[in-house]
């Protein structure tokens, strides 16, 4: 709907759904609310000038009495806080407010699309966006192992090196038992039902896939050397049957009984 049309609501104040985001929401989830609707993080940036750039957001307002949403565009920049119009919104949800408000900001010129750094391999900035979206630690694949794991009762170290003096990491450690679980991402590793060879920057990809798979095969070899119990997880696996692998090395004799247990409890 044109920004220059009557306002829909001239009884009544438009429903909160249509501009105010639900309460007690967490950081990121904000910021993915905010992705979202601008088509993806690089999408989101400001150019301060200088080759400085910063990551704005879209703020939704009533006007008491017009009953108008207006939107505006907001970013930080050395502690100030600067705003920027963008214009009115009359949708019937807050995602479509947000979507519309950052095409009329793109239409307007107020946005700029970053580049990759210099001597960065990523092709593009929705390539380096995707990158720089990768956790290295607390994917929800590893905390929903975890969560399972910590009801069945077990305690457990995360992200630390089982062998102090090898520099790798494993994401759940038992100590006492020498159990390190792996959580590896499909693409990062080579996931054989899910990894698809990248289209651009072949060669480079290709390294980086099979380079991370001997690093893998090297560590579990050299964890094993010292008595270790290597387990790995695809992201894909279903987090029940993974948790029920670990407890079924940690706690063989119980290992029925907890899957049984397990299969009963929410997985997210």
């Amino acid at each position: 709907m044109a920004s220059n049309e009557p306002s829909r609501w001239k009884d009544k104040p438009p429903p909160a759904r249509a501009w105010k985001g639900r309460e007690g929401r967490s950081r990121e989830a904000l910021a993915a609310e905010q992705d979202r609707a601008a088509g993806g993080r690089h999408r989101r940036m400001v150019d301060l000038g200088d080759g400085r750039f910063a990551r704005a957001s879209i703020e939704l307002k009533v006007l008491p009495k017009t009953r108008r949403i207006r939107a505006y565009l907001r970013w930080s920049d050395k502690g100030r806080s600067p705003a920027e119009y963008v214009g009115e919104v009359a949708h019937d949800t807050r995602g479509a407010n947000l979507a519309q408000a950052w095409e009329m900001a793109r239409d307007a010129g107020l946005l700029a699309e970053e580049s990759p750094p210099e001597r960065s391999w990523a092709t593009s900035p929705a390539v380096r966006s995707v990158m720089r979206g990768n956790r290295g630690r607390d994917t929800k694949p590893e905390i929903r192992l975890r969560s399972l794991l910590h009801r069945a009762g077990l305690r457990y170290r995360v992200g630390v090196r089982p062998l102090p003096q090898l520099r790798r990491t494993a994401d759940v450690v038992f100590p006492k038992a020498r159990v390190a679980v792996f959580v590896d991402g499909c693409f990062w590793h080579g996931c054989p039902k899910h990894h698809r060879p990248a289209t651009k920057n072949i060669d480079f990809w290709r390294e980086k896939i099979e380079g991370n798979r001997k690093r893998d095969a090297e560590t579990d070899g050299l964890l094993r050397q010292a008595g270790w119990t290597v387990l790995r997880v695809w992201e894909h696996d279903d987090p029940v049957d993974a948790a029920n692998r670990v407890i079924a090395v940690l706690r063989p004799e119980r290992a029925t009984a907890e899957r049984a247990g397990l299969q009963t409890m929410p997985t997210q």
